[in-house]
């Protein structure tokens, strides 16, 4: 009986293994990159946190080894700006925002990509074209308006007021709505539930990451937002944590021993909320329920 011939087949189980220690090479080299850029990523955090809790700090990076850790940079920041009250302030300004973007934001966007009314294209071209104005351009305006006309001056109103429409929350939403299956909505019209109806029982408990995404990008815009309270905020008691920590940086550093300890203190406590909240809601925002409610 002829055997026959190994041919090309007698080669790959070496191919096979060159081929694996390829990819495990490749594997290697993705997470070293990777790993380099979490730890270039988290040094300043990790500065920020050492230099708060060290009784001296200096410029020197290589001075960032923990030694001789204590707490007294933030009981100096928080005697010298009072961080109790210029968080209260931070955290009504910015839940009040955060309501008044979801609720205007949900009922924009359901609008825009569910009712059809004459001139819905001309809407949603003007907020994207709004998208596109820096807010600082409008920011004379609006201090005349809120503060001379209204005399919003040192109040929680006047603080929340230019940002009580996120034209970003809206678009989100918009797009949101947009890609779920049209059968759920027309189902519960042919059944003789009402828009406000629906937009509750329907398409709101399926666009969960779409609020999560929208609370968090809301959240951080007006908690670190600077300018606008700046503007609007003449006692200091009014003031927000980023407004506090700004006047501290001009007028009062000289009040404690150690101002930058003091200052990255109060950075850690200004920062500790928003990171708070991404690691607490990170896992929702790739979910999503839109497959849940069609059957296949």
């Amino acid at each position: 009986m002829t055997r026959a011939p190994d041919g090309p087949s007698s080669g790959t189980p070496a191919r096979t293994r060159s081929a694996g220690a390829h990819r495990t090479r490749g594997t290697v080299v993705k997470y070293v990159v990777l790993s380099l850029g979490a730890l270039a990523f988290l040094f300043p955090f990790y500065y920020m946190i050492v230099g708060s809790l060290r009784k001296t700090t200096t410029g020197d990076l290589s001075s960032a080894v923990p030694s001789g850790l204590t707490g007294s940079s933030y009981t100096a920041v928080n005697g010298a700006i009072s961080l109790g009250r210029s968080l209260l302030n931070s955290g009504i300004m910015t839940i009040g925002v955060l309501l008044c973007t979801l609720v205007f934001g949900v009922l924009a966007g359901y609008a825009l990509a569910q009712l059809h009314f004459r001139g819905r294209g001309t809407v949603f071209a003007s907020l994207l074209l709004v998208q596109m104005v820096p807010f600082q351009l409008l920011t004379l305006p609006l201090y005349v308006l809120v503060v001379r006309d209204y005399g919003l001056g040192d109040n929680y109103i006047g603080m929340i007021l230019p940002f009580a429409i996120n034209s970003t929350a809206v678009f989100l939403f918009r797009q949101f709505f947009l890609q779920m299956p049209q059968s759920l909505f027309e189902a519960a019209r042919l059944d003789g539930a009402r828009e406000l109806r629906i937009l509750w029982s329907v398409a709101l408990p399926m666009a969960r990451p779409a609020v999560l995404s929208a609370m968090l990008l809301t959240f951080i815009g007006p908690w670190n937002e600077f300018l606008w309270p700046f503007l609007v905020t003449k006692n200091a008691d009014m003031q927000p944590l980023a407004v506090s920590l700004a006047s501290f940086l001009s007028n009062l550093q000289g009040t404690v021993s150690n101002p930058t300890g003091a200052l990255l203190a109060g950075a850690c406590v200004l920062a500790a909320p928003a990171v708070a909240l991404f690691l607490v809601f990170q896992r929702h925002f790739t979910s999503t329920d839109i497959d849940s409610g069609v059957k296949g």
